[in-house]
């Protein structure tokens, strides 16, 4: 009757086993570490480059824990605070050499990984992420210029325009931005006509009024085009993914572990850097602004020569292209631009016509007309795409022109990974952001504050642990114990998920787990109070632990679940940290289930369920009522 098969216990083994191992990690802490990451989005650090940061710090003599390889860089652990600032000065002084904080091609940032043994590591057991109110950082909130978004648009579709009329051999008077909208004059109706049809068949995101225009002219007609709602609630979407994007890609170069970078509302971004303390790093990392340029490489014979050795040809500049393997190389560009990234409105990582890796690039109307004239003039030469910043040219591909590039759509390929071909497309797509922003909000939350809320924290954990244990084993005897080791295996898988999950730890997200051990001895409660009542009924011991678990089940799933719904409401339509609430309350509720009916079931089964005659349970004080009086 109560008694569990053999792979019952198994399983409750396993997954005890399996909570402690992935709850280790927490309960090692952290150690001091030094992360290399690349200061340009074309240099990638692979395995490949670990050798030679083993070489720089044998070389300086300071030995490290392990070194791991992440899509970030490669981190290297270190044993003491000592050793990671001696190794962050070695390693910055061999890898950058130059002077110029703006050639440094790598960026060394001080960084903390867990302290947890290599087997552990190695099957993926890592601590929890601690959030901004635990580990201190800074916190930033963003407000997205929309309307400046809009007008950038409308600047871009005027040049569009402009291109198209002359294409169409169609004469205008005019072709200007007033306000939100793009005012088209013309000198006779008929070409009026013309423009209004070809506008509404090339650009379906503009709407159409027409009027006449407000001169001298009483004959001068003209055709003024707003966008339409739904085209600047696409635009409105685009830029904000399109900035946190970016925002993603830059971040990277501080180091941070596990940013949070979340849109609120419809036009602001929150920002939190957990570890980051330098505000004005961080200033400067997220309002960085990026364009994107074509240009024409020069091969003029001996024209590379003559440069290298001093002599720069007029119109020319000598910028330098890295390649896949990391070595440089010069290349000689034309200064004049042939496109921005302006007129870059997509760009996809994909196949070419070989089925070998490539990217595919969208223009704008002006920006396809400018690259079909560029590329069907320059066929068999190199045209350089590269990335402007902070006054630094980079040079992402200088890929050559195979044919004319017609309709808009243009393919780097070459011999790439997909991987870096995504990259590529990545970095062409949020190279700049999609709309300004400014800084509306500011805070910063000290590292000696993060502790103090970590220690407090852990305190009312502890001893709300500590009260309910107390009061189980009191009330309930032996199965107020059992109730208890059940409770520490809830706290344990709890823990272990939040671990294998990578979640962020934050105020809140201790708040559930305190309220969950409170909601977890519930069940084990009904289930105490339930065998008492069948005792009372006068059932033997075990019939009535039988009847205890069997009867009190259908009450705890009724009970989670709709705890279960609140929750997941909180998860849906909560923000912020109610939603960090939330997720630790519903995995708190499933693993209460879990604790509560299997294994504590488990421990008095092998307790109590070997025992043939069992004259009494200790499941504290049994009241019965006297012979004759209703119960």
């Amino acid at each position: 009757m109560n008694r569990y098969p053999l792979w019952k216990y198994i399983t409750v083994l396993a997954a005890l086993l399996l909570g402690f191992v992935y709850t280790l990690p927490n309960l090692l802490g952290s150690a001091p570490a030094v992360q290399v990451s690349s200061n340009r989005a074309t240099l990638k650090i692979d395995d490949k480059f670990r050798p030679r940061v083993e070489e720089i710090l044998a070389a300086a003599g300071i030995e490290n824990t392990g070194i791991f390889t992440d899509a970030v860089g490669i981190k290297v652990r270190l044993a003491d605070e000592d050793a990671q600032a001696r190794a962050r000065v070695a390693l910055e002084k061999a890898l950058n050499p130059a002077p110029d904080p703006a050639d440094h091609d790598y960026v060394v940032a001080l960084n903390f990984l867990s302290a947890s043994p290599q087997w552990l590591t190695s099957i993926g057991a890592l601590p929890m992420y601690l959030g901004l109110d635990l580990r201190g950082g800074v916190h930033f909130l963003l407000q997205v210029d929309m309307p400046g978004a809009e007008l950038h648009r409308l600047d871009s579709i005027s040049a569009s325009l402009r291109a198209l009329m002359r294409d169409e051999n169609l004469r205008y008077g005019g072709i200007n931005r007033e306000e939100k909208s793009v005012v088209l004059r013309f000198q006779d109706a008929g070409t009026q006509a013309k423009a209004r049809e070809l506008i509404r068949d090339r650009f379906p995101e503009l709407a159409l009024v027409e009027a006449e225009a407000a001169s001298a002219d009483a004959s001068a007609l003209s055709l003024t085009a707003v966008m339409r709602p739904e085209t600047l609630r696409q635009l409105s979407e685009y830029a904000l993914k399109q900035n946190i994007s970016t925002l993603h890609n830059r971040i990277n170069e501080l180091g941070v572990a596990e940013p949070v970078i979340t849109q609120q509302g419809m036009d602001r971004i929150v920002v939190q850097l957990p570890g980051v303390l330098d505000t004005g790093k961080a200033k400067d990392m997220i309002g960085r602004t990026a364009t994107l340029e074509l240009r024409m490489v020069d091969e003029t014979p001996g024209a590379l020569e003559a440069a290298l050795a001093g002599n720069l040809p007029f119109g020319d500049e000598l910028l330098t292209e890295h390649e896949r393997d990391g070595r440089k190389r010069p290349i000689l560009l034309k200064k004049q631009v042939v496109l921005t990234g302006e007129s870059l409105t997509n760009a996809q990582p994909g196949v070419d016509e070989n089925g070998q890796p490539a990217v595919h690039l969208d223009f704008n109307a002006s920006g396809a007309r400018v690259i079909r004239v560029i590329t069907g003039e320059n066929v068999g030469k190199r045209m350089a795409i590269l990335l402007i910043e902070k006054g630094r040219a980079e040079v992402v591909t200088a890929p050559v022109i195979r044919s004319e590039i017609g309709g808009g759509r243009m393919m780097i390929s070459g011999n790439m990974r997909m991987s870096e071909a995504s990259d590529i497309a990545l970095l062409l797509r949020a190279g700049s952001l999609a709309a300004p922003m400014e800084i509306i909000e500011e805070r910063t939350v000290g590292p000696s504050l993060g502790k103090e809320n970590i220690q407090k924290g852990f305190d009312s954990t502890l001893w709300g642990f500590i009260a309910v244990v107390t009061f189980m084993c009191l009330y309930y005897r032996v199965f107020g114990l059992i109730s208890s080791v059940a409770l520490t295996a809830n706290l344990l898988f709890l823990v272990a998920l939040l671990s294998m999950l990578q979640a962020t730890l934050t105020l809140p997200g201790i708040a559930a787990i305190a309220l969950t051990l409170g909601m977890a001895i519930d069940a084990n409660v009904l289930i105490n109070e339930r065998i008492r009542e069948e005792l009372r009924a006068g059932l033997p011991p075990q019939a009535a632990i039988h009847a205890g678990y069997e009867r009190a089940f259908d009450t705890i799933l009724d009970s989670n679940l709709t705890t279960l719904i609140a929750g997941l409401a909180l998860l849906i339509f909560g923000s912020g940290p109610v939603r960090g609430f939330a997720v630790v309350h519903c995995l708190g509720i499933f693993t209460s289930i879990f604790s509560a009916v299997t294994v504590s079931r488990a421990l008095v089964n092998l307790v109590y369920g070997y025992r043939r005659k069992l004259a009494h349970v200790s499941v504290g004080q049994v009241w019965k009522p006297e012979p004759g009086k209703a119960r």
